[in-house]
């Protein structure tokens, strides 16, 4: 199955604690044209917090999106503007997690019930920069679960200027279950995702949730016009490397990767980044392979880990696999 990916997208969803600078670095050595998120940042964390620390990234990381969590207009209009000053490619407003914590100040999920509030976010936050304002939400929430909601929220949104939406196919329960059983237990509804493109072929649709193999993407976008993964990539990231077979590319080697990580790593550490909190991200590199249990044992838990201990991990590991 092939697609022709001149207008799709592939990108790696925004996973809080996760998707941070040393995350997409790493993540773009296997991959140049996956699309990068942030975590979730809070307006406040912006507007009160360090902003620098918070919105600083790598040039390499490019193309790279800042995805906010807010519902206040000034304030996010504020930090779509910091998101341009820093040179974010876009801007996405979080209306899809249902953790208590957004939940409290009335933000992620809870605005699919407050299409309105979105669609005033959405019209501010484009009339101040140049860059894409995108949305990311659910299917629905709660008992607010049908197609026809969906689809109203979508509409409503769109009327103020949004083109791209990202949809995850699960809706969101924000009473009873937790985050992590928000992303398992609610049933996936893809053919809801694609009737949203058949119904509004104007707009550019995306889909999300569950999508593990580069055949299920492949599957996807027969139907819609961008495919976001999140856990995946992140626990196997060399599925990063296998997506390059979507635009022809060659896959990089784990071992080229290596070779690449090594320099940025010894610059972080000149500069004060410690180390144990980059490898944390690393631990997926040689998942499936001989000797991957003993690459996330040398990495994990160690504050005082040092570059030489990652190379040596390593080349017992490549040793092992030696085409790796």
């Amino acid at each position: 199955m092939t697609v022709d990916m001149t207008n799709k997208r592939l990108s790696v969803a925004p996973m809080i604690d996760w998707t941070t600078t040393d995350y997409r670095y790493f993540a773009r050595l296997f991959n140049p044209q996956v699309y990068l998120y942030t975590e979730m940042i809070s307006t406040g964390a912006l507007l009160y917090g360090n902003r620098e620390r918070h919105l600083r990234f790598f040039e390499q990381e490019h193309p790279v999106v800042l995805q906010l969590g807010g519902a206040d207009i000034d304030e996010m209009t504020q930090c779509a503007e910091f998101a341009q000053q820093h040179s974010y490619n876009e801007v996405n407003i979080n209306v899809g997690c249902p953790s208590d914590r957004v939940q409290h100040n009335k933000i992620g999920a809870c605005l699919m019930a407050e299409p309105n509030t979105v669609a005033d976010l959405v019209k501010h936050m484009q009339a101040a920069v140049d860059i894409p304002v995108t949305v990311k939400h659910r299917i629905g929430i709660d008992d607010f679960d049908s197609y026809e909601f969906m689809a109203q929220f979508v509409e409503t949104v769109a009327e103020a200027g949004c083109k791209r939406f990202i949809v995850h196919a699960r809706t969101a329960w924000l009473q009873g279950l937790s985050p992590k059983q928000n992303r398992e237990i609610p049933p996936l509804r893809y053919e809801d995702v694609y009737r949203l493109k058949q119904d509004y072929p104007e707009l550019i649709i995306e889909i999300n949730g569950g999508i593990e193999t580069i055949e299920e993407v492949q599957s996807h976008l027969q139907h819609i016009d961008g495919v976001m993964i999140g856990r995946a990539f992140y626990h196997n990231p060399y599925l990063l490397a296998e997506a390059n077979s979507l635009w022809d590319q060659p896959l990089p080697k784990r071992s080229e990767i290596l070779q690449q990580l090594y320099p940025h790593l010894r610059a972080q550490v000149a500069e004060g980044e410690p180390l144990s909190t980059m490898a944390r991200h690393y631990l997926g590199l040689f998942q499936g392979l001989s000797g991957a249990r003993r690459w996330r044992q040398a990495l994990s838990g160690k504050p005082s880990l040092t570059i030489a201990d990652i190379e040596k991990a390593a080349d017992e590991v490549l040793a092992l696999n030696p085409d790796a």
